[in-house]
């Protein structure tokens, strides 16, 4: 098994050195992984990535570098894809930390896999672990709010090349936050792949500790991810879809009570979130916060779907 783990990046660099670093100490059967690299695509980062990759090439055997325009995660994986040498594609994001069995782990279980169903219509999938550790990620213990119910998200899986290539690879409509994994997760399973778990091929996916400071940024992402999932819906207009999505009166009005028909939100609700971190609760603080990011992605599916639908008809 050759493996080719591609990572797209922006303006990550302090994680990524982790990132990298953790894929190069890796223990496994080479009797199994013949061979390995780590295909790194720089999005166009102003943070020096390529050059500290450069500096340390003696360090970083493994990983074989290339840089495009920012263009977005999709169009970021594409070029991995097209690049890589391995028959076996492992995606993985640039903020996470692996431990040091993570290839064997996922080789085991894709070997496994395909013994049982004789056939390599599969895929497996990693756990991934939040954390804010910065100094020790792997530290982090599994928590319930880790828990993803995706089919097929790249944060961490592992799937043969040729799969990607007849799905047609990433679209790279998806030039905003969101959903890119998720649309081909949809052709893959059109084309039968079955979902393997792996838990034993563990990530860390570090982030900063919530602060007010990431709010405006939050709220833009999820403004972003509402667009984006407009454009899910136009390719796949089903209702499993819509309730990805969030593109249903169940979550108007869900995420419309909750947040009071948008009363609690960012500025509204800053002396609770300060008080929270201020206890040392910042992780909390952030789940409340998502009440009223949850009301601004429900507005952002409604807006850019009514956008869409005022462009058909003045085209008609």
């Amino acid at each position: 098994m050759y493996i080719s783990v591609i990572i797209p990046t922006y303006n990550r660099l302090p994680i990524l050195k982790k990132c990298l670093l953790a894929l190069e100490n890796q223990e496994f059967n080479k009797d199994i992984i013949e061979q390995y690299e780590i295909v790194l695509i720089d999005d166009g980062s102003t943070d020096q990535t390529l050059n500290w990759v450069r500096e340390n090439q003696s360090k970083l055997f493994h990983v074989k570098t290339f840089q495009q325009n920012h263009q977005g995660a999709a169009a970021a994986r594409n070029l991995g894809i097209q690049k890589a040498q391995g028959d076996t594609i492992i995606f993985i994001d640039s903020d996470l930390v692996v431990t040091e069995n993570f290839l064997q782990a996922h080789s085991n279980a894709l070997r496994k896999a395909r013994k049982e169903l004789k056939s390599d219509l599969l895929f497996t999938y990693g756990a991934v672990i939040n954390t804010c550790n910065f100094d020790h990620p792997t530290t982090e213990p599994y928590k319930i709010t880790d828990f993803s119910a995706a089919y097929f998200a790249t944060g961490n899986v592992a799937i043969s090349k040729h799969w990607l290539e007849k799905a047609g690879m990433f679209d790279t409509q998806f030039q905003l936050y969101g959903w890119e994994d998720l649309e081909l997760g949809v052709r893959l399973k059109k084309l039968g792949l079955k979902l393997i778990k792996c838990p034993e091929a563990v990530g860390y996916h570090w982030h900063p500790p919530f602060s007010l400071e990431q709010i405006p940024n939050l709220i833009e992402k999820e403004i972003q991810r509402g667009r984006m999932g407009v454009v899910f819906y136009q390719k796949h207009p089903t209702f499993a879809v819509k309730m990805m999505i969030q593109m249903t009166i169940l979550h108007r009005i869900l995420w419309g009570v909750l947040s009071l028909g948008g009363l609690l939100n960012g500025k509204t609700m800053q002396p609770l979130l300060q008080w929270l971190i201020d206890q040392g609760k910042p992780q909390l603080a952030l789940e409340i916060a998502r009440i009223f990011l949850n009301w601004y992605n429900v507005q952002g599916v409604y807006s850019a779907y009514r956008a869409l639908r005022a462009e058909v008809m003045s085209n008609e």
